[in-house]
């Protein structure tokens, strides 16, 4: 069976005065997007370029932001493949294969357009034998050019003499819109926006020779591309937060001598300590024993006896933090068992 997370521990005191000390624990989350375990080959296709009766309005929005039509081709597709080849190194499909002969369309440059329809997505899958289909829906690149004359010096055989240097500094803004269809359960499992910004400069006599000298520009949006779809492929794959949990660390000898071990990071010693003030005839030091036997069974992944702990610190004992850690477990519980539906495949 595979692990559903690995807690990492840290104890940090924040003040001496406090009666609680933080630990801080990592623990994994599932992926944004779940897919069932049963789409083993997925396709790829690239539906952004624009459709041909909208051309007119693209052409115009290519001129005024320094754009190009073929570069726009060019890093979508490279958007695609950055998308497979993350998909295949992650192992998550048998088959991922991109279907560049497709051709797809948007009837609404630079916005994501009303979804495919299911016939058309059944039809690709059918034809492709693919259980789910991944669309590059939206992809648009967007630059301004901005320029600043600076003062220099210049070197001449006359010696020094003050000059004036342009500077062209161009902000292109990609953009790019993913979508995945199932078309068995005829869902569509994400819809997701990326955008990313890369900012070139460039220096010369006049602002003519300054954007001149932007250089490896189409080099550097077609990298920023493929990590567009590289960065979406990570919304299938869990990943790891780190968090905060409050302990008790004062009310009698025991908590201050578990208080030690756990800085040591003899948390099963603690834990040992707080046990033995849980029949504490306090109910304030009983309640706080039972909190800090939640925590540790939180930190030994026994989810169940964590809430249990915390609940029994609530409702016997009033202890105040009991109750929002309650619901904490109660989440990470629900978050383990979609973990675990996503590694079936």
């Amino acid at each position: 069976m595979k692990k559903l997370f690995t807690i990492i521990v840290t104890s940090v005191a924040l003040y001496s005065c406090s009666s609680t000390n933080l630990v801080y624990i990592s623990v994994q989350q599932p992926a944004p997007v779940t897919i069932s375990p049963g789409i083993k080959n997925v396709g790829i296709v690239n539906r952004s370029s624009v459709a041909d009766k909208n051309k007119a309005l693209d052409i115009i929005d290519k001129v005024l932001t320094v754009e190009g039509d073929s570069l726009d081709r060019q890093a979508s597709q490279a958007g695609v493949i950055g998308l497979a080849d993350e998909l295949i190194k992650n192992n998550r499909f048998n088959n991922v294969t991109a279907f560049n002969s497709i051709d797809l369309r948007t009837n609404v440059p630079g916005q994501f357009p009303a979804p495919l329809t299911w016939d058309v997505v059944e039809k690709i899958c059918r034809e492709k034998r693919v259980d789910a289909l991944f669309s590059l829906e939206l992809f648009d690149t967007d630059s301004k050019v901005s320029y600043a004359a600076v003062p220099v010096s210049l070197k001449t055989p006359l010696g020094n003499i003050p000059g004036i240097e342009h500077h062209a500094n161009m902000l292109t803004t990609v953009k790019t819109g993913w979508r995945i269809y199932d078309p068995a359960e005829k869902v569509i499992l994400d819809e997701y926006p990326i955008t990313k910004d890369v900012t070139f400069t460039g220096k010369g006599i006049n602002p003519v020779a300054a954007a001149g000298a932007i250089i490896n520009r189409k080099e550097a949006i077609l990298d920023v591309s493929r990590k567009t779809g590289q960065d979406y492929a990570f919304r299938l794959i869990p990943y790891w937060i780190r968090v905060t949990r409050d302990y008790y660390v004062k009310g009698t000898d025991n908590f201050s001598t578990a208080k030690r071990k756990a800085q040591t990071g003899n948390w099963n010693g603690a834990a040992e300590l707080w046990k033995k003030e849980t029949t504490s005839s306090s109910s304030k030091i009983a309640g706080r024993a039972c909190y800090n036997m939640a925590i540790i069974c939180e930190i030994n992944g026994e989810l169940d006896k964590a809430i249990e702990w915390a609940q029994k610190a609530y409702e016997n004992y009033n202890n105040k933090l009991a109750l929002r850690y309650v619901n904490i477990l109660k989440n990470r519980k629900e978050n383990n068992s979609v973990l675990k539906y996503q590694q079936q495949s």
